[in-house]
């Protein structure tokens, strides 16, 4: 399924791929974000961060009359404020999406799939 964006010029059709990866990139480049989760961790049985190739997995995108939502699925550092951390993901998703793609988000959802502790070297 694809967003689709009506314009005077015609129809532009934005594939699901697409916004999962501007999702994935927004979401990754916050601090404390460790990475991208799989939405079904026991169907998939993956407990693993998703590499980049992998953003749809962690990523479900509804489109809705004006706009799309979307669940973003991530992974937290720990000793992180997890709130803080959902916020500015949240607020980073909804300004890609906008500037990137021209695509309004109406709601972001995050669901924080684990908290992984980071060895420091």
């Amino acid at each position: 399924m694809a967003v689709k964006i009506k314009t005077q010029a015609g129809t532009i059709e934005i594939s699901n791929d697409v916004i999962a990866t501007v999702v994935g990139g927004a979401a990754t480049d916050i601090y404390g974000i460790v990475g991208m989760a799989s939405k079904h961790q026991i169907k998939d049985n993956l407990n693993d961060i998703l590499g980049k190739e992998n953003y749809s997995r962690g990523v479900v995108v509804r489109q809705e009359e004006n706009g799309v939502a979307v669940d973003v699925y991530i992974m937290v550092s720990y000793g992180t404020k997890i709130s803080e951390v959902s916020r500015n993901v949240q607020e980073s998703v909804k300004y890609k999406l906008e500037t990137m793609l021209g695509v309004v988000a109406n709601s972001v959802n995050i669901f924080i799939q684990g908290v992984r502790v980071q060895s420091e070297k």
